[in-house]
C-alpha cells in the first residue's frame, strides 16, 4: 500500500489528494494544513471583502469532513510539517493546537506550501491596522478592522492582482482608496502602454493612484476611548481604534485607517531547503517536468516551485491557480506509476478592474527585451462584436510575434467585453504552435451580438502579416516623440476628431478621403509618418502614399495606443 503525505492544501495539494484517490482506492493519503481551512477559494477572498460574494461559506470548497467522506483522505488542519528526514522517509508534524509533535513515514511526499506575502522592513509596518491577504483568517482580520475602526480611507501598496482587487473592494464599500505602486505602471504582466487603460479606469472611479511612489515609513496613532460603567464611576476601558500616518518616497505624507501590503509574494521554501532539496536560481523549489524535486520520492507543485516557461524554456515562477491545479494532478499520476510531464507555463491571466478587464498570455515586451528575443508587435482596437449591434465595446489588443517565423510570443488585451475570449484563443493557438500566418485563417463564431466577421484575432493577424510580408512598414508609439527634420507627421483623421479627441503636436492634417487629391501638399524628400485613430485608415493612407512613390510608415495602433501609453 502506497502512503502519500501532502504538505499544504488549497489548489495544488487538494488537487493531488483527490486525483490520487481517484487512481487508487488502496493508497493511504494524509494531507497537512497549518491553517484552519484545507481547501478554500483564495482567489475569491477580495470579492467577499468587496461584497460581490456575500456568503462566506461559498469560499470553503472542502472541509476535512467532506474530504474524508468523498475521497477518504485524512485531512489534518492546524498541523504543520516542521521537518523532513529524507533518509528515513519520515516527516515530523507539530499539532498547533496543543503544540505536541509526532512523525509519519511516507513512500511519497508532496510539497504544496504556496507563497507568502512579501512585507518589507518598513519602519512601523507591524501594527494592528496593517494587513496582507493570503487566506481566510487574513480576510476575517481585514473585515474586522473595517467594522471596528470606522474605516473611511484605505491605502493599498502594490498594483498587482491582489492590490487591484483590494482597491476595487474598498471602493465598492464606499471607502476612499489610495493605491501606491513603485513602478510606473500597475499589473506588470502587461506592458506600460496597455496598463494605461487600467490607469484611466482606476482614476475614473475616483481612486488616488500614485505611480512611482513607495511607502517609506508608517506611524500608528492609537485612539483610546473612555467608557462609564455600572456604578457611574469612570473606569478606563481601552477600545483600540486609530489611524496610520504614512510617509511616502516623494516626500509627502498620507493619513489612512487601513493599510494593505500587496507588493508581491515569496515562495515558501523553508521546509524544502532545510530538508536539503535543491532550490533554483530564482528562489523557488527546483523541479523536473514530472514535478519531482531533487529527491525522487518528494514532489512539489504550485506557487513555491520553479517551472519551465512555455515560450523560452527557461525557469520561471508564476503563482497562478491553473498551473498549480494541473501540477497537483500530474504529481499524483506520477506517484502512482504513470508518466506525465508538465509542458510549461504561459502565465495566462486576467484581472477585473471595475468595468475593465485586462489580460495577458505568454511573454510581454519587457521580458522579450530582457532576454534578447527578437520580436515585432502590432496593436488593434476594434469592436468586441459587430459595432452596429448594441453593447459593442472596444477591445484593445497587442500581439507579440517573431518577425522571421511568425511564432506567437505573447498577447495582451484590455476592454469591457470579450477580452477573456481573445486571450484564451491566443493561449490555445500559442500552445498548439500556430503562427500569425495561421491566425488569419481562424474561423471564429460570428453573429452580431457575439462577434464580428473579421474578429479581433483575425485583424491582428492581418496587420502582423502585412509587416512580415512587407506590405506595411510600422512605426510605434514610443518613436513618435523623437522624429527628425527628415520626417513629417501626417494625421489622416477628420478635423472634428482632432478637436474632440486630441492630437499629436506638429502633425499636418489631411483626411484620408482627401489624400489622393492633395498628394502635392506632401514632400517626397521626407518620410511621411502617418497616424489615424486606431491604425486602420492610416494603413489605407500608407498604401496610397507608397503606391505613389512616397516613403512612409504607419503608426500601428494609431492615436489610441499613443494616448494611453502616456496615461
Amino acid at each position: 500500500m502506497t502512503k502519500i503525505l501532502i504538505v499544504g492544501g488549497v489548489a495544488g495539494g487538494a488537487s493531488a489528494a483527490a486525483r490520487a484517490r481517484r487512481l487508487s482506492e488502496d493508497a493511504q493519503i494524509i494531507m497537512f494544513e497549518r491553517g484552519p481551512f484545507v481547501s478554500f477559494a483564495n482567489c475569491g477572498l477580495p470579492y467577499h471583502i468587496g461584497g460581490d460574494i456575500t456568503d462566506r461559506s461559498k469560499l470553503l470548497l472542502q472541509t476535512p469532513e467532506s474530504f474524508l467522506a468523498r475521497f477518504n483522505v485524512d485531512v489534518r488542519v492546524m498541523n504543520e510539517v516542521v521537518s523532513i528526514d529524507r533518509q528515513t522517509k519520515t516527516a515530523t508534524i507539530r499539532n498547533l493546537i496543543d503544540n505536541s509533535e509526532y512523525t509519519e513515514n511516507y513512500d511519497f511526499l508532496l510539497l504544496s506550501p504556496g507563497a507568502g506575502p512579501i512585507v518589507p522592513p518598513i519602519p512601523g509596518v507591524e501594527n494592528p491596522l496593517t494587513h496582507s491577504l493570503r487566506n481566510i483568517p487574513d480576510m476575517d482580520r481585514i473585515l474586522n478592522t473595517i467594522e471596528t475602526n470606522n474605516v473611511e480611507h484605505a491605502t493599498v501598496v502594490g498594483g498587482g492582482f491582489i492590490g487591484l482587487e483590494m482597491m476595487e473592494a474598498f471602493q465598492q464599500r464606499g471607502i476612499k482608496t489610495t493605491l501606491l505602486e513603485l513602478a510606473d505602471q500597475v499589473m506588470t504582466p502587461v506592458d506600460r502602454e496597455m496598463a494605461g487603460f487600467a490607469h484611466a479606469e482606476i482614476r475614473e472611479h475616483g481612486v488616488d493612484l500614485q505611480l512611482g511612489v513607495a511607502l517609506s515609513a508608517v506611524e500608528y496613532i492609537a485612539e483610546t476611548h473612555l467608557a462609564d460603567v455600572n456604578s457611574g464611576e469612570s473606569t478606563e476601558h481601552q477600545h483600540i481604534n486609530g489611524h496610520l500616518q504614512l510617509s511616502l518616497s516623494n516626500g509627502t505624507s498620507l493619513n489612512t485607517d487601513l493599510l494593505i501590503m500587496a507588493i508581491g509574494v515569496r515562495p515558501e521554501t523553508k521546509l524544502a531547503s532545510e530538508a536539503g532539496l535543491k532550490i533554483g536560481e530564482l528562489g523557488g523549489i527546483w523541479t523536473t517536468p514530472t514535478m519531482q524535486t531533487s529527491d525522487p520520492s518528494i514532489y512539489a507543485v504550485g506557487d513555491a516551485i520553479e517551472e519551465a516557461d512555455f515560450v523560452t524554456g527557461n525557469q520561471t515562477m508564476v503563482p497562478l491557480a491553473g498551473p498549480a491545479n494541473r501540477q497537483g494532478r500530474m504529481a499524483a499520476d506520477n506517484m502512482l506509476g504513470r508518466n506525465q510531464s508538465y509542458q510549461g507555463t504561459q502565465g495566462t491571466a486576467i484581472c477585473k478592474i471595475f468595468d475593465l478587464a485586462i489580460a495577458s498570455t505568454g511573454k510581454n515586451e519587457k521580458q522579450l527585451k530582457r532576454d534578447g528575443v527578437e520580436f515585432e508587435k502590432v496593436y488593434v482596437h476594434t469592436a468586441s462584436h459587430a459595432s452596429y449591434y448594441p453593447g459593442a465595446e472596444i477591445v484593445s489588443f497587442k500581439l507579440l510575434f517573431d518577425p522571421r517565423t511568425g511564432a506567437i510570443l505573447g498577447a495582451q488585451a484590455a476592454g469591457k467585453d470579450g477580452v477573456d475570449k481573445r486571450i484564451d484563443i491566443i493561449a490555445v493557438a500559442q500552445r498548439a504552435g500556430m503562427t500569425v500566418e495561421q491566425l488569419q485563417h481562424l474561423e471564429l463564431t460570428y453573429a452580431p451580438p457575439y462577434g464580428s466577421a473579421k474578429d479581433v484575432i483575425n485583424q491582428a493577424a492581418f496587420v502582423a502579416n502585412n509587416i512580415i510580408n512587407g506590405d506595411a512598414t510600422a512605426i510605434h508609439f514610443d518613436e513618435i516623440d523623437n522624429l527628425t527634420e527628415d520626417q513629417l507627421l501626417l494625421d489622416v483623421r477628420n478635423p472634428g476628431e482632432l478637436e474632440n479627441g486630441g492630437f499629436i503636436e506638429g502633425a499636418v492634417n489631411i483626411p484620408v478621403d482627401q489624400l489622393r487629391q492633395r498628394l502635392d501638399e506632401l514632400p517626397k524628400d521626407k518620410e511621411i509618418i502617418i497616424y489615424c485613430q486606431v491604425g486602420l485608415r492610416g494603413n489605407v493612407a500608407y498604401r496610397q502614399l507608397v503606391n505613389n512613390g512616397f516613403k512612409a510608415r504607419n503608426l500601428i495602433g494609431g492615436y489610441r495606443t499613443y494616448k494611453f501609453a502616456n496615461v
